[in-house]
Formats: C-alpha cells, structure tokens, sequence
C-alpha cells in the first residue's frame, strides 16, 4: 500500500491567510474603483449644470431689456435677471461713490468705481460705472469722476454686487472712500436709503466717452472644461486601479503555470 503523504502542519494557515488577503484586496480593489468611478460622474454632472447653467446665461443676452419697474427687489428674483440688459433712469448719489480696491481689468490692477442710483421709488441700485487705475505714486490719490447732477439714463447688465475679497479685519471704515469690499447690507444703512439686490454694469455710451473709466466688462463663464478634465482623471485612476488588480491578482498568478 502507498504511503500516506505527509501533513504539512503550516500549509493550511498559510493558505488561509492567502485567501483573506486575497479577499482583503478584492474588497480594496472594488471600493476604489467604485469611489473614483463615481466621483468621475459626479464630476460629468457637474459640467452638466455648469452647460445649463452657461446655456441660461447665454440666453438671457438676447433677452428683451429689462424695463427698469422689473429690476429685482428680491434676492430670489435677482438670479434669474443676472446679464439681463436694462436702462434706468434715476439721480447719483455721489456722496457714496465709493472706489474699491485690488480690481483688476485687463490684467491691471486698480479700482472698481461704484456709485448708488437714486431710483424715482426712492430706493437705490448699486452701479458699477467703470474701472480706473491705481496711482502708485500715492495710493490715497484718487482720480475725480464725473457725477452729473439732475436726472440722469444708466444703460448696462444686471449683475450680483462686486465680488468680496480676502481682507483684514477693519479693513472697511463706513464713509472711507477706498475700500476693500462692499457688504450692501450695511452700506445701505450707512446711506440711509434701501439698496436693490442686485447691481447694474454700466455699458459704454457716447456721452461717456472721455470720462476716464474702461468698462470691459468680462463675461461670466463657469468652467465647464475643469469638470470635464477631473471627470478623465477620475475615471482614469479607476481604469488604472481595475488594471493592476487584473494583472496582479489573475492573470500574473497564472503565468508560471503556463510556463510549467
């Protein structure tokens, strides 16, 4: 009779420690490669509403104006008129023009010169009247804008207030001519009158020809190319991922054997 073949005390240990690493990295492998699959469609989604988005822009250019008893008063009413055209009719408040520091225009910087519109209601619309650059000789030294007084036409695009920057605490006294940001809530009880939520890019005009303020304004856009670069990256490494987890775990093992 043949000889019964010798237990190897250790072999079955080891083999189960193979298959619990084997399952170990199957689970990692899986969960990966679900992770970065679906954050690469997070990411196409993301373009997706950015297009829409994008799409919506574009199509309130070609909009009617804007008659000026529309402009928003509401904040919910304010994001579906934003790049809308519009002409309002009103007087400057020019002891609240304000220049706002560090904007740049045309890769320059300087400042965005703002002045509130006193509308026939009696409330206000923030305009964004131009743009002028910074003295760097003196920065305190600031150019003198024209305010005619009267009744006077505005033309431009509805848009959200200026941008807030990062700034030191402090940085905005109430009444400084120069300043970092515009907060409209507070600036509206600094001037004692209520403030649309929204602003108005003013547009070039013949009349304002010579006036010493660039209004290019620059259009809005929404990056959807970014997403479309993260969602490849994504998808990518859970290609990779997927890849190594096939060559190590399948098909390298078997490679000797075949060789046997």
């Amino acid at each position: 009779m043949p000889k019964p073949l010798p237990i190897d005390a250790n072999a079955a240990p080891a083999v189960r420690r193979g298959r619990v690493r084997a399952i170990v990295v199957l689970v990692a492998a899986v969960l990966a490669a679900a992770g970065t699959a679906s954050l690469g469609a997070w990411q196409l989604g993301r373009a997706s509403q950015k297009q829409a988005m994008q799409e919506a822009l574009d199509a309130r250019r070609g909009l009617p104006e804007l008659t000026a008893g529309a402009l928003a008063s509401t904040p919910a009413d304010a994001l579906v008129q934003h790049y809308r055209r519009i002409q309002l009719r009103g007087e400057w408040m020019r002891q609240g023009t304000v220049f706002l520091d560090n904007r740049q225009m045309d890769g320059r910087p300087g400042f965005l010169v703002v002045t509130p519109l006193k509308l026939p209601g009696g409330d206000a619309v923030l305009v964004q009247r131009g743009w002028v650059p910074r003295d760097f000789q003196d920065r305190t030294r600031l150019p003198a804008v024209a305010s005619p007084e009267g009744i006077v036409d505005v033309e431009g695009q509805v848009a959200p207030p200026p941008p807030r920057l990062y700034e030191f605490a402090g940085g905005d006294a109430d009444g400084a001519s120069i300043r970092q940001n515009l907060d409209l809530a507070r600036y509206s009880a600094e001037l004692g009158v209520a403030l649309r939520p929204v602003s108005v890019m003013q547009a070039d005009a013949p009349a304002l020809a010579g006036d010493g303020l660039k209004r290019h304004w620059p259009m809005p856009t929404v990056d959807i190319h970014k997403h479309h670069g993260y969602a490849f990256q994504w998808f990518a490494l859970c290609a990779l991922i997927t890849g190594l987890y096939v060559w190590f775990q399948i098909i390298r093992p078997r490679l000797p054997r075949r060789a046997e």
